[in-house]
């Protein structure tokens, strides 16, 4: 890429380097002559990374966890940027009791009170995103965050349910839709939704530079021990699996269809955007999108 050489030298930090994203991340920030401190939560997944990695003389380890307030200040310090990559995959789990209540409340707070409410809702997301963001205000080094955001986030429909002609960054789905259709997947689309947010308001609040990149659904080769969950979601028409189908149904249902990228491609979006001067706000990225019969002959015709 023509950013590679200007990269060259620079430190970045990114959370989640045990992740399918995260860890293609740090391996193409390597490859570019970066520096990388990765985090990971759980230290017993990272022997395997360290044996596809390369250039690890300039690659440090750091553990952080989204639910320990300051343990990212250390792997944060001194680094150009940071790729906020990180993230639960849960995507069904039992909502609290008084969720519906918790959101009618967030919308008539104030902006501190809104955020302590959905806090309650969505932690760790939220709050670990914070405390990364508190890390780049005390290391004074960081020159722009990219948070890794969601197509769980958008829908192309309209408030009246009809399909929109053109899906772009201002197509995001209503938080109350989200709550009251509960659809498969919704609290995965909750927490990005909410933690982007919360994001945005401390990011322009204390002055940091932050950019918001829209992944579709990844594919492609990875680094992973096990199957990236995006791929089992992929795969689901196929493999028919009981968790993942219902979710490739759900975004097929909202969307119209499936929005892909390939696994380099959304790496080099977040690296271009990272050191692009003038970019600001939030970008989809999409290589191309497949109608749902489409996307399954491609299927057949690679695994008949």
């Amino acid at each position: 890429m023509e950013n590679s050489k200007k990269m060259e030298g620079k430190t970045y930090c990114v959370t989640g380097s045990t992740g399918y994203i995260g860890s293609w991340l740090v391996k193409s920030l390597l490859q570019r002559g970066c520096t990388v401190h990765a985090t990971f939560r759980n230290p017993e997944k990272v022997s395997h990374f360290l044996k596809v990695w390369r250039n690890r003389d300039r690659l440090s380890l750091f553990r952080g966890d989204l639910h320990e307030d300051g343990s990212f200040d250390e792997a944060v310090r001194g680094c150009d940027g940071v790729f906020h990559v990180s993230a639960s995959m849960e995507f069904e789990v039992s909502a609290p009791q008084n969720l519906d209540y918790l959101i009618k409340q967030a919308q008539n707070c104030s902006i501190h009170q809104k955020s302590h409410v959905k806090t309650q809702i969505t932690d760790p997301a939220v709050e670990g995103t914070l405390n990364i963001l508190k890390a780049c205000l005390k290391a004074t080094t960081v020159k722009r965050f990219v948070f890794t955001s969601s197509i769980s986030t958008l829908t192309a429909k309209d408030s009246s349910g009809r399909w929109v002609p053109v899906v772009d960054e201002s197509c995001q789905t209503p938080v109350d839709q989200v709550v009251k259709t509960k659809a498969s997947g919704w609290v995965y689309a909750l927490s990005k939704l909410l933690t982007e947010e919360a994001a945005f308001q401390f990011a322009k609040e204390n002055g940091i530079d932050l950019i918001s990149v829209i992944t579709t659904t990844v594919g492609g080769p990875f680094l992973t021990p096990t199957v990236p969950t995006s791929l089992q979601v992929l795969l689901s028409p196929l493999t028919g699996d009981p968790k993942f189908l219902p979710i490739f149904t759900s975004v097929n249902s909202r969307m119209g269809s499936i929005a892909l990228i390939h696994i380099e491609d959304i790496c080099n979006a977040h690296i271009f955007l990272m050191e692009h001067v003038d970019a600001e706000g939030r970008y989809l990225c999409c290589t191309r999108s497949c109608v749902v019969s489409e996307l399954i002959e491609l299927l057949r015709k690679e695994y008949p």
